[in-house]
C-alpha cells in the first residue's frame, strides 16, 4: 500500500477525533461551573442536571433523523454544519443571562452534536480494514471522555482565574477552528478513493455491494441489531452520571474547591475514556476468531463495573473508595466500542450512519439523557452520594440485552446477507 493512502485514512481519523474532543469539551465544560452558577443563580441539583440532559435529549430525538440526511446528502457536509452550530451555541452560552437563556443555548448545543458521533465514526470506519474496528469504535466514541476530561479541568481552570464565561468562550473559539480545519482537509470524493470494502469480497463483488442501498427500516428488522441498541444505551446511564456528577462529588464530599475538584475529577473521566479504548482493542484480540465472542466480553466489562461501583458508592470516603471508583470507571464505558463495532457489523454500508445513529440515540436517551437528570432529581431527595449508589444497577439490564445479542447474533447476520441479496437487484 503507498505510503499516502496509509496516512490518508489516520488524517480522517484525527481531525474526526479532534471535533469530538470539541464536541465534549463543549458539552461538558458546564459541570465545571456547576458550584458557580448553583451559587450565582441560586439553582437546584435538578436545574443543574437539566443544563446536561437537555443537551443528550436533543441528540438522542434528533441524531436518527439527521444521520438519515448525512447517509443521503453527504457526511463531510454534514459534519462541518453540525460544529459550526454546536461551537456557536456554546458562544451562546457564555453570554447566557439566566438560568433560562442557559437553557435555550444549550438545547441548540444538543442540536449542533446531535448526529456528529454517528456520522463521524461513519466516516472513520469507512477508510479502516473491519477487524480494527472494535478499537477504532472504542477509540473514537473514547473521544467524548477525553474530551470531558479537557472540558471539565481547563473550564474550571479558566472559570477560577478568568470567569465561568470565559470557558465557554475557549470552547466555541477551538469548535470554530477545528470545523474549519476538517473541511480544507476531508471530501467526499477522497473518502470514497480511501473507502475499504469487505475483506472477504474480491474486487467486483465490493464494487456490487457498495453500489447497493437497503431501506432504512432494516435497521429494525435485526434482533441482534436491538440487542445492541439496548445494551449500549443502559451500560451508558452511569458512565454518563460519572462524567457530569464527579466534580460536584468531589466538592461536597472531599471539599475541594471547583477547580481542584473539576481537575480530580478529570482523572475519573479520563479513565472512562482510556477504559473505552483498552477494552475495544481487548475485544477485538479476543474476538479475532470469533466475533460471537464481541458480547461476551462487553458482559464482563459490564459485570466489573456494576460490582465495583456498586460497592464504591456505599463505603465512606477515603483510599477504598477512590480505588473502586477508579476500577469502575475504567470499565464503565468499555461496553461502547464492542456494541459500535457489532452495530456496524450487523448492517449495511449505505445505512451504517443511521445504524450508528440509532446507537448513539439509545446511548443518549437511555445513558446520557436519563443518567443525570434520573441522578439530580434523586440527589434533591436522597442526597447526592445515595443517588450514586443506585447509578450502577442499570449495567443489569445491559447484561441482559447483551446475552440476547449473543444469542440471536447468528440469525442476525443471516438476516443481513438476506437483505445484500434481495436488494442486489437495484444496483445498477
Amino acid at each position: 500500500m503507498p505510503p499516502k493512502r496509509r496516512i490518508y485514512p489516520w488524517v480522517v481519523a484525527a481531525l474526526a477525533f479532534a471535533l469530538l474532543l470539541s464536541d465534549y469539551m463543549s458539552r461538558q465544560v458546564l459541570t465545571a461551573v456547576f458550584p458557580m452558577l448553583k451559587g450565582e443563580w441560586d439553582l437546584t441539583d435538578s436545574q443543574l442536571a437539566s443544563l446536561t440532559s437537555v443537551v443528550a435529549l436533543m441528540v438522542g430525538l434528533l441524531t436518527f433523523p439527521l444521520s438519515v440526511i448525512a447517509d443521503r446528502f453527504g457526511r463531510v457536509r454534514s459534519l462541518v454544519t453540525m460544529a459550526v452550530v454546536w461551537s456557536l451555541a456554546t458562544l451562546m452560552c457564555a453570554i447566557a443571562a439566566s438560568y433560562e437563556h442557559m437553557l435555550i443555548a444549550r438545547f441548540f448545543v444538543g442540536v449542533g452534536e446531535a448526529a456528529y458521533g454517528s456520522v463521524g465514526i461513519a466516516v472513520v470506519l469507512g477508510v479502516f480494514s473491519p477487524r480494527l474496528h472494535s478499537s477504532l469504535s472504542g477509540a473514537f466514541m473514547a473521544g467524548g471522555s477525553f474530551g470531558s476530561v479537557v472540558g471539565v479541568a481547563l473550564g474550571g481552570v479558566i472559570a477560577v482565574h478568568l470567569g465561568w464565561r470565559w470557558s465557554f468562550l475557549a470552547m466555541a473559539v477551538l469548535g470554530l477552528i477545528l470545523a474549519a480545519a476538517f473541511r480544507a482537509v476531508v471530501t467526499e470524493k477522497r473518502l470514497e478513493r480511501y473507502a475499504v470494502r469487505d475483506e472477504s469480497s474480491d474486487a467486483a463483488l465490493a464494487a456490487k455491494i457498495a453500489k447497493i442501498r437497503v431501506p432504512v427500516s432494516t435497521l429494525f428488522t435485526n434482533s441482534a441489531v436491538w440487542a445492541a441498541y439496548i445494551a449500549g444505551g443502559l451500560q451508558m446511564f452511569t458512565a454518563a452520571v460519572l462524567l457530569s456528577w464527579t466534580p460536584s462529588f468531589f466538592n461536597r464530599y472531599y471539599d475541594m474547591d471547583p477547580a481542584k475538584a473539576g481537575g480530580v475529577a478529570a482523572l475519573f473521566v479520563f479513565l472512562v475514556g482510556t477504559g473505552m479504548v483498552v477494552c475495544g482493542i481487548i475485544t477485538d484480540r479476543v474476538s479475532r476468531f470469533d466475533t460471537r465472542k464481541k458480547w461476551l466480553a462487553a458482559v464482563v466489562f459490564c459485570s466489573i463495573s456494576l460490582v465495583s461501583l456498586s460497592i464504591a458508592f456505599r463505603i465512606d470516603t477515603g483510599a477504598a473508595q477512590l480505588t473502586l471508583l477508579a476500577i469502575g470507571a475504567f470499565f464503565a464505558a468499555g461496553t461502547s466500542g464492542p456494541t459500535a463495532a457489532m452495530v456496524a457489523g450487523l448492517t449495511h454500508e449505505s445505512v451504517r450512519s443511521s445504524a450508528l445513529g440509532t446507537l448513539t440515540v439509545a446511548n443518549n436517551l437511555l445513558g446520557l439523557a436519563l443518567g443525570p437528570f434520573v441522578i439530580g432529581v434523586l440527589a434533591d431527595h436522597l442526597g447526592l452520594m445515595d443517588s450514586l449508589a443506585l447509578a450502577p444497577l442499570f449495567y443489569v439490564g445491559a447484561i441482559v440485552a447483551l446475552l440476547v445479542g449473543y444469542r440471536v447474533f447468528p440469525a442476525g447476520l443471516r438476516k443481513l446477507a438476506a437483505q445484500s441479496t434481495k436488494y442486489a437487484g437495484t444496483a445498477a
